[in-house]
């Protein structure tokens, strides 16, 4: 890709709010040494943040997986962090996701419920319908469109597990498309689209000021998505 410049949807003294590209890892991981990531945009840009927070976080209180795109708050001073650490913990946000998903889903709202665990055996998160054991989970959609053989959706995500959307869609036979970690082999019979991401975009996050309102951020859908859903022949 091409070197990612730092998208601002939103700066005050105590608080950065941008639209992280797919694509972007937010911190470096062992498996992408000296790769560019979130956090060395964030530093280019006011290098003051450098340690705000937990060791190694620099202003970071949640992350959005390197193929998701969308909205992240990043707090630029050790009170806004540890403000937003615990709301993120005490689920006192609101999380918008658009994803676009295989299949026809037969609701046009529903509540996923399921727990999620990590896989002893591939070290992966699995939703479990009928087991007890796991973390509680809690996904809420709405179907925004249907196609011929996709439905695009709004989520809500009620908790913040690691790879829940993706997970809970998978569960209930709807794979996000683009989701080749979780849903390769359920793809086998399916025939994918041309994109190299994963469809889904951190749409809206809504989160408690230091001063006691709350602001929501939103981040428009990306080109590359945009542009594929109109390709996508109707039902």
């Amino acid at each position: 890709m091409t070197s990612p410049k730092l998208d601002i949807l939103y700066e005050d003294p105590d608080l950065l709010v941008v639209n992280k590209p797919a694509g972007l890892l937010v911190h470096e991981a062992a498996s992408a040494p000296g790769e560019k990531t979130l956090v060395d945009l964030v530093l280019a840009h006011d290098p003051k943040i450098k340690d705000v927070g937990e060791a190694g976080r620099d202003g970071i209180v949640h992350r959005l997986d390197r193929d998701v795109s969308g909205v992240m708050a990043i707090a630029k001073t050790r009170a806004v962090a540890e403000h937003l650490k615990d709301a993120f913990s005490t689920r006192d946000v609101g999380k918008e996701y658009v994803a676009l998903v295989y299949g026809k889903l037969p609701k046009d709202h529903d509540v996923i419920s399921f727990k999620i665990a990590r896989s002893k055996r591939t070290g992966k998160m699995v939703a479990r319908p009928h087991s007890q054991e796991g973390k509680d989970a809690v996904t809420e959609y709405d179907v925004l469109d249907r196609f011929k053989n996709h439905t695009l959706v709004r989520l809500k995500i009620l908790t913040g597990r690691t790879h829940q959307i993706r997970t809970h869609m998978l569960a209930i036979d709807h794979p996000v498309v683009g989701d080749t970690l979780y849903a390769k082999k359920r793809m086998k019979n399916i025939r994918p689209l041309e994109m190299d991401r994963l469809f889904l975009h951190s749409q809206r996050l809504e989160i408690p000021m230091l001063d006691g309102s709350r602001k929501a951020f939103t981040a428009p859908l990306p080109d590359d998505l945009a542009e594929l859903l109109k390709t996508l022949p109707k039902r």
